[in-house]
């Protein structure tokens, strides 16, 4: 079988995975991306595995994900500081105890490993920096969490043994279709000519799809993100909330990443000192996020600060990303709209879109991401509700 020459962009952890499965498979990989690996929405994510409060439709692609992640360290040669020390998400209110109590309800009834527990004693005993006032929460023991950086530059480092090429600090300025066929790809470098491209870059697609008369939907929200110094160990599982306003995680070297729920975008987008890409929270989102995190880790309050940062949310109307061929373009395949929680899922993603590139048939279903759903026909509706960590 003679495989096309493949063009991505993108080079977050979908971007990565997807070039490797692909190099790994035989065929010419050739990834492009702007600024680096990770560099936008896979380096700002708090980095949480995690299957418990999936949507259905995504979770069999999570419960595959959490399958490939203890082993990706050996398979891809290099450290993804994977921990699998479970997922806490806590009720404050009545109400959420409820939310968390139907939570669990809903996805123990689709096999997932998922436990109530009703009083901050049993919560203590998997995370005893929890503070008194939370009230419940499930526990999903076989979730997890990874360093973002290192597991995509693992990525990297492994396509690159299969042959793959990635191409930094260069910019897609157009796909280029004929006569419903893809063409290639035109960058500020120049011309790549390409049988099949993934687009893959984030809160970027649109600015490549509208020109073809294609577009998703998106709201682009952005999600305030703490880390403190390396702290004494605090917490072994990732935290989460059930109206998904903040979340927090301890690093395996020490710091406590933590972040904001979705909130209002400024709008910016600025540059490090060596040219990534960076966006700034206001201090009334910093005060928030330190305030409702603080209130389930007391000792966070009193942490130092390394760095603070924002991210940006590619969400869908239904929360769901889309892994399609674009209708009407032979050739090209969308991965995009993850919705703030692609990371966790990316070795699966991976696979998935490797598959469709190929033309293998995937084990898991893609009908919930599909380009023609309806939820992404119906951008007014009532969006999906979010769960922001991983």
């Amino acid at each position: 079988m003679t495989l096309p020459d493949i063009a991505i962009v993108g080079a977050g952890i979908t971007g990565c995975s997807a070039a490797y499965r692909l190099a790994k498979a035989g065929a010419k990989v050739t990834v492009i991306d702007s600024y680096g690996p990770a560099a936008m929405a896979s380096g700002w994510t708090l980095a949480g595995v995690r299957q418990s409060g999936r949507d259905p439709a995504e979770l069999p692609l999570a419960q595959r994900a959490v399958a490939l992640w203890p082993d990706l360290e050996a398979e891809l040669g290099a450290p993804t500081d994977y921990r699998r020390n479970g997922n806490l998400r806590l009720a404050r209110t009545p109400a959420e105890v409820e939310t968390i109590r139907q939570l669990v309800a809903d996805q123990r009834a689709l096999g997932l490993d998922l436990t109530f527990l009703d009083d901050i004693a049993a919560i203590r005993e998997i995370a005893p920096a929890v503070s008194g006032d939370v009230l419940a929460a499930s526990f999903c023991p076989t979730d997890g969490h990874a360093d973002p950086v290192a597991s995509v530059g693992a990525f990297v480092a492994a396509a690159e043994r299969h042959g793959a090429v990635f191409r930094f600090g260069e910019k897609v300025e157009a796909v280029e279709v004929a006569g419903g066929r893809l063409q290639g790809l035109r960058t500020t470098a120049g011309r790549l000519p390409a049988g099949l491209c993934v687009l893959a870059p984030g809160i970027g697609i649109n600015a490549l799809l509208q020109p073809l008369g294609l577009t998703v939907p998106l709201r682009i929200p952005m999600v305030t993100v703490i880390q403190s110094v390396p702290l004494p160990p605090l917490l072994a599982p990732v935290l989460g909330v059930a109206s998904a306003d903040c979340a927090a995680r301890q690093q395996v070297d020490g710091c406590l990443r933590v972040t904001s729920g979705a909130e209002a975008w400024h709008g910016e987008i600025g540059e490090t000192e060596d040219g990534r890409p960076k966006v700034e929270p206001t201090t009334a989102s910093v005060k928030r996020t330190i305030d409702l995190v603080g209130a389930l880790l007391p000792d966070f309050a009193e942490a130092r600060v390394r760095r603070i940062w924002a991210g940006l949310l590619d969400l869908t109307p239904d929360a769901l990303p889309v892994i399609d061929f674009a209708p009407g373009i032979d050739g090209l395949i969308v991965a995009a709209g993850f919705s703030g929680h692609g990371f966790g899922i990316g070795p699966a993603t991976g696979e998935m879109i490797c598959d469709l590139a190929l033309g293998r048939q995937s084990p898991l279903s893609r009908e919930a991401f599909a380009f023609g759903r309806a939820a992404l026909s119906a951008p007014a509706a009532e969006p999906a509700a979010l769960t922001l960590h991983g």
